[in-house]
């Protein structure tokens, strides 16, 4: 039946050696278990829902993907999205969480659109390089000051806007040991340094920060509290074109760079393409709408993958193992619920810094290339807001390019994004 469903064989693999990988990918991503709960927590989304609702969304999207596109590819809400999510859209926008997960909802159903209307081809080629990268690494900086502010290494300061937080904090101590113990792991390639070094921080935190074990299993909680409580009505009426707008290119890039990433680590591209992308596409966008009525944020495709398509794994039933030990998850709630936030935060922090690699990529020599780039990366931090971030780099963009001379350069498709974010900040307000 395994070899008929995921041709096994075809794909020069066997049995073992997937369910090996899954086990290998779900180690390499678990951490969003902890996380997820944590970030979406800060913005008054039940956290033992949350809990629920994303090991059961991270089930549901890898077993769509394993079942339906036949990739070894994982899915689980994705990270800077949750941060965006929480932070920015309800935090700062003060938006209520059910509307927030309306526009999740309406930014899936977008997805879905333009996936079977062939368009999602047009939209990625005509946003250039340096703009797809300087989103990337935007979002990975917006992380970072995340992180360094749930581990009080950073705080507010009224002169300066931030300063370097009280380091003698037991809490500031053990995010620095958790963040070293990370990549240190990390660098000696152990399966799971993320998970690891979140486990660490959260054993010390009983000794030195006065945690209190609650244990490790129990029946899952109730996702009664998030279930279908998204206001699409509210997403609608709110005026959040642009969370909506932020949502759909962030999901667009994500999905699209890392199902490409994954497939060619795992040698599964044709001629330089997916030959199933549409369907894995199709799957990510099931698992945000899913998502969004059980009550998380986006779900994506996980670059974490990519471990367990070293560790051999090639066809959807690595992806449908990774489902099941997510269903597995569920009963450990209790354990979930006393991770504090200096636990993840070094997790965060690690992840933001993996994804400022992408800098590289960047055409520093043209201007007209590079500024708006670094104009989108360095605004996300400093407005405390993807949006905004992503608003002025394809304003600066279309500006810049216009007023060198270089017009045609530019795809319609920037044009109509960069006139929509131009007119919300001039009528709207940002």
């Amino acid at each position: 039946m395994l070899e008929n469903l995921f041709k096994l064989r075809e794909n020069g693999t066997n049995v073992r050696t997937e369910l090996i990988a899954g086990l290998t990918t779900f180690l390499t991503m678990a951490y969003i278990i902890f996380v997820n709960p944590s970030i979406l927590g800060t913005a008054g989304v039940p956290k033992d829902a949350v809990f629920v609702a994303t090991c059961l969304v991270s089930a549901l999207g890898s077993a769509v993907m394993a079942l339906y596109a036949n990739y070894p590819i994982a899915m689980a809400p994705g990270m800077g999205l949750n941060a965006y999510f929480a932070f920015a859209v309800v935090l700062g926008m003060g938006i209520a969480w059910p509307a927030a997960l309306g526009a999740v909802f309406v930014s899936g159903c977008l997805f879905i659109l333009v996936t079977v209307l062939g368009l999602r081809g047009m939209i990625v080629a005509g946003i250039p390089k340096s703009l797809r990268t300087a989103i990337t690494v935007g979002i990975g900086l917006f992380l970072a000051l995340i992180a360094l502010k749930s581990a009080g290494i950073v705080v507010g300061s009224e002169p300066t806007l931030v300063k370097a937080g009280d380091l003698h904090k037991p809490e500031a101590i053990m995010a620095i040991l958790g963040f070293f113990l990370i990549v240190t792991l990390d660098k000696l390639r152990v399966k799971g340094a993320i998970l690891i070094g979140i486990i660490v921080v959260t054993v010390l935190s009983f000794f030195f920060g006065g945690n209190v074990f609650h244990g490790v299993f129990s029946a899952p909680p109730s996702i009664a509290p998030t279930l279908l409580k998204l206001d699409i009505p509210g997403a609608l009426s709110s005026g959040i074109l642009n969370v909506v707008l932020v949502f759909f290119l962030v999901e667009l890039f994500d999905a699209t760079g890392t199902l490409m990433g994954v497939a060619s680590r795992a040698g599964l591209l044709v001629e330089g393409k997916m030959d199933r992308l549409n369907k894995a596409l199709l799957a990510d966008s099931a698992a945000i709408l899913a998502g969004s009525m059980l009550g998380t944020s986006s779900t994506t495709a996980y670059i974490e993958s990519a471990a367990g398509v070293q560790a051999g794994g090639r066809t959807g039933l690595t992806a449908l193992t990774v489902a099941v030990l997510f269903l597995a998850a569920l009963f450990i709630a209790p354990l979930a619920g006393v991770v504090p936030a200096y636990a993840t935060a070094p997790a965060l922090l690690f992840v933001a810094c993996l994804m400022l690699r992408d800098l590289v990529d960047i055409e520093w020599a043209d201007t007209t290339e590079s500024i708006p780039a670094a104009i989108t990366a360095l605004l996300m931090p400093f407005t405390y807001s993807i949006a905004e971030g992503i608003a002025f780099g394809f304003i600066t963009y279309a500006v810049l390019k216009l007023l060198t001379g270089r017009a045609r350069e530019v795809k319609p498709v920037i044009w109509v994004i960069a006139a929509l974010f131009a007119f919300k900040i001039v009528y709207i307000g940002t």
